[in-house]
């Protein structure tokens, strides 16, 4: 066994649980910053030529991105979860013939996707609340980002989850990293120097899905030049055994399931907000970005306990597997109530950096400073999905997941929206999440009685 797989078990065995979690999670962290950076740099630069229009089309691409994340979690979670199983395990072999199998589903799934987009991008839009006037931007963003870009962004984002599984989550952290700055980069030198004015839609795509394929490229190279590790691209392990196609589709289905129930969840509030207007569409579409700081921290420090969790649950190492969860729950809870302090102060500002439009702004800050305060809340709600997924107890990841959509928040959209208007819908995800939250504790304190474990 090589010293890179040695270096990455003492991390999961040995290694005390503040600096093992903090070794894992922060290049996850900055990684997470850099894809906020990255989602908002489009938002940011289109922003720049004050047209609500412009803004609001590419917002209403952010349901069918997330679709991207659907696959990626699919086989990404699925694949890398259950390989931090097998290596606690000590069954590297299988873990190989996993990561192997999850790499190629990837791609086919990608392709899928890819050529869907392609014929089927004008009904889908208009789905979406596509109107006349934003139909042709959001066409333009999602031919790049989607049609030509599908396949590096989901196995990117693959790929980066095997990287942390194996406990490699600086090469993780520094490809999602190196491809936002890239993007950053390209944003304004496609927009503004090289396309006409006018194109600035189009070329914010382009730059998104160039790198977006710089990224896939760096992940297939590290992982290609360590090909004796744990993780495999080879279509000669490509076949994994059946229980473990089982157990990647036990913990991924569930994934992607909250995915995409959360991107349905995107497609209502979009859809509810269009019937307010083009202006209303736009705050909206620029919150639903500038909330992601906190969350993106969180989504980042999950994923440093993810392995460390699922590792030594496998392993038997209960005490140490508690450790991790306590230790990152409290982290993420201090980050999270720091955050809305942070939100409530700052949201004009916040909003002010996208876009000039002063009705654009007041409508923003109002629905910013409202949708922020479910943050400590739905850190809890995500953190405990992440902890099942990571122990491959994908039955209480998918009841926990798509309980936060179809039990609490997507009913209640509809709700509040009738009771109480345009407001009534930012309102409704700290209404969720606070229930949200109550469950999930009552459902892992279950999981700890059930497992003779005492309360955390």
């Amino acid at each position: 066994m090589n010293t890179k797989n040695i270096s990455s078990r003492e991390i999961f065995e040995s290694w005390p649980i503040p600096k093992a979690l903090f070794e894992l999670a922060l290049p996850m962290i900055f990684g997470q910053l850099i894809i906020l950076v990255y989602n908002l740099a489009d938002t940011f630069f289109i922003g720049r030529t004050n047209n609500p229009l412009m803004v609001a089309g590419v917002s209403l691409l952010l349901p069918v991105f997330n679709i991207s994340i659907t696959f990626a979690n699919l086989f990404g979670i699925g694949g890398g979860t259950l390989i931090s199983r097998l290596m606690g395990a000590k069954r590297d072999d299988e873990a190989k013939s996993v990561s192997s199998f999850c790499f190629w589903m990837a791609i086919f799934s990608a392709g899928i996707f890819s050529a869907s987009m392609y014929f089927f991008m004008t009904p889908i839009l208009r789905a979406l609340g596509a109107s006349d006037d934003t139909l042709k931007f959001a066409g333009q963003y999602t031919f790049c980002v989607i049609v030509l870009g599908a396949v590096p962004t989901i196995l990117s984002m693959t790929l980066s989850n095997f990287l942390r599984s194996t406990g490699s989550a600086k090469q993780a952290g520094f490809g999602v990293s190196m491809g936002g700055i890239i993007n950053i980069f390209l944003d304004p030198l496609f927009m503004f120097v090289i396309l006409p004015e006018g194109y600035e839609v189009l070329g914010a795509g382009i730059a998104t899905m160039l790198s977006n394929v710089i990224i896939c490229s760096y992940f297939l190279v590290v992982i290609l030049r360590h090909n004796d590790g744990i993780i495999s691209l080879s279509p000669a392990n490509v076949i994994a055994s059946a229980h473990n196609v089982y157990e990647v589709f036990a913990v991924g289905v569930p994934a992607a399931v909250a995915v995409t129930l959360f991107d349905i969840t995107y497609i209502i509030i979009d859809k509810l907000a269009s019937t307010y207007g083009d202006i209303p569409l736009a705050a909206v579409g620029i919150v639903l970005k500038a909330e992601r700081l906190p969350l993106n921290i969180g989504i980042g420090l999950c994923q440093g306990m993810m392995p460390l969790a699922g590792y030594n649950y496998a392993s038997g190492n209960i005490a140490r597997m508690k450790e991790s969860v306590r230790f990152s729950r409290l982290v993420g809870l201090i980050f999270g109530f720091s955050s809305v302090a942070m939100y409530e102060i700052f949201a004009p500002y916040i909003m002010r950096v996208f876009i000039a439009d002063s009705q654009t702004v007041e409508l923003g800050t109002h629905f910013l400073r409202a949708r922020t305060l479910a943050t400590p809340f739905m850190f809890v709600c995500f953190h405990l999905v992440n902890f099942f997924q990571a122990v491959g107890m994908g039955d209480k990841a998918l009841f926990l997941g798509s309980s936060r959509w179809i039990v609490f928040n997507i009913p209640l959209l509809f709700v509040m929206n009738w009771v109480f208007g345009m407001y009534g819908i930012v309102w409704t995800q700290v209404v969720a999440d606070i229930m949200m939250a109550s469950l999930s504790i009552y459902v892992y304190r279950r999981f700890e009685a059930s497992h003779n474990l005492s309360v955390v």
